[in-house]
Order: structure tokens, then sequence, then C-alpha cells
């Protein structure tokens, strides 16, 4: 298992749950001196990622990127997967389409969280999962064009009506019939929505492919009351290798969240 630390460029969203803000640079800088393995970008939109800069940044600090964020389609656009008006639907998939395609020169996956949307007065519950259904189809053909996965990450009840649980998540991936889609198990969400973490991440088995590691108030791991050798344990035994990824809040400041954090996951690793 890898280490990863988020790092926020969207105005709209500041407040929200990630470590550092504004600059990649200092983001950068950080999370290599504290011994971080990767960073994972939350961007206005493709045209925000200048590739060149960020490859010179990912040389320099021995970093790589952990994945992309599209949540800045619904937070700065209005854009979701599942909107009654199918010209923002399409829009919204050519939104994660161009993400993808900046994440390839990576090999960063493309998450799919608050884009998935909700169902409504307008759009029925089976309506919205057939249409997110059929999304994550279509996006995730176009990862395995560029050999990635695509990440599609269940909410919880406060943030979508969908998905909310890991096994709701798996039935969704039935559904969609592509390798390529893999669940984000975000512990904060699965905290307020899961029965027992361990068994939904064992149930899961290998459609996790991507884990926020995060408290239960949405701090850095260690300043909540999330039990975590059992959830590390959980991944272990599922053959988990992919990132741990700190999406929380900055609090009290960047630093000490990183700091925390990666402490926290160092303790669990040795142990």
């Amino acid at each position: 298992m890898k280490s990863a630390v988020t790092v926020s460029l969207v105005e709209e969203a500041r407040g929200g749950p990630f470590v550092f803000w504004d600059s990649l640079e200092v983001a950068f800088q950080s999370a290599a001196h504290l011994g971080f393995e990767a960073i994972e970008i939350f961007a206005p939109g493709p045209s925000a990622i200048d590739i060149a800069h960020v490859k010179q940044l990912c040389s320099t600090y021995s970093l790589q990127v952990a994945a992309f964020g599209t949540g800045a389609g619904m937070v700065k656009h209005g854009l979701s997967l599942t909107d009654a008006d199918a010209t923002i639907r399409q829009k919204a998939r050519d939104f994660i389409a161009s993400m993808i395609q900046v994440g390839a020169n990576f090999g960063a996956p493309a998450i799919i969280g608050s884009m998935q949307g909700r169902w409504s007065a307008s759009v029925s519950r089976d309506q919205a999962m057939g249409l997110l259904a059929g999304s994550l189809r279509e996006l995730g053909s176009l990862a395995a064009e560029h050999s990635l996965p695509l990440l599609y990450e269940p909410l919880n009840r406060y943030e979508t009506n969908l998905a909310k649980t890991i096994a709701e998540g798996c039935d969704l991936l039935r559904e969609v019939q592509c390798e390529q889609v893999k669940l984000l198990a975000d512990l904060f969400h699965m905290n307020i929505e899961e029965a027992d973490l361990s068994r939904s991440i064992v149930a899961a088995g290998d459609r996790i492919g991507h884990v926020h590691f995060v408290d239960s108030n949405r701090r850095a791991a260690g300043m909540g009351h999330i039990d975590f050798p059992p959830v590390i344990q959980a991944l272990r035994e599922i053959g988990y290798k992919g990132f741990l990824s700190a999406e929380a809040f900055a609090l009290p400041d960047s630093e000490t969240a990183a700091r925390t954090t990666i402490e926290t996951l160092r303790r669990l690793v040795r142990s």
C-alpha cells in the first residue's frame, strides 16, 4: 500500500476536505518532505493542469500523481451524470472524459464522486441508476483505452441517494459490466454508512481500486475514532496494493494534517 495526500486548486471548494490548497509546488514540496509517495489533485478542469509543469514537479520531488478528482464538474460547473437534462449529462461525461485524458499523462485514474448526482422528482431512482451505469460503462471503456481504471466513489446519504455503501457500489459495478471501473472506498463515508468497515472491504475484494484514508470526523487519520488496524488488515487480506490517500480537512493546518496522516499510516504498516 502506498501513501498519498490531496491538494485542491478549486476556489469554489475552499473549506472542503483537502489537505493542501492553492499551490501545487507547496503541496509537492511538503508531501515529499513528509515522506508521501503521491499527490491526488482536485482541479477546476483539464485546462487548469499544466501537464509539463506537473511532470516536472513529479520528477523534482520523486512523487506520483495518485488520481485526479472530477468533483469540480459539480461544484464549479453544476454538472452531473444523472441530471434530468440530457445536454448537462453530456457535458458531465465530456468533463470526466477530459480528466481521464489528462490523467493518462501520469498513469493516474479519474475519480467520480459528487458528479454521480442524485435521483429526484424529475429522475426516478431506477432511471438515475441506469444513467449512472451507462455513463460508467462508457467512461470506463475510455479509461481502458489508456490502460487506466476509472474510480467510482459511493458517498454517504447526505451527499447522494444513489450508491451509498460499498455493497451498493458492487451491485452497480455488476450492472456496469466493465472491469476497468473500480470502487473508491472512502473511510469517512463508510464510517457513516457501513455496519462494519472491514467486512465491507473484504466482501468487495478486488473491486476496490483506491482508498481515501481519513478519520470519522473527516480530519486526518488519527484525529477521530476509526479503529484502523482492522481496516488495514482487511486491505491486506484482499491484496490491496493501491494508494491510501488523505482526503481530509486541513485542521488545524495543512502541515499538521499531513504529518498526522503519514505518522498514523507508518504506525499501522509497522504493526
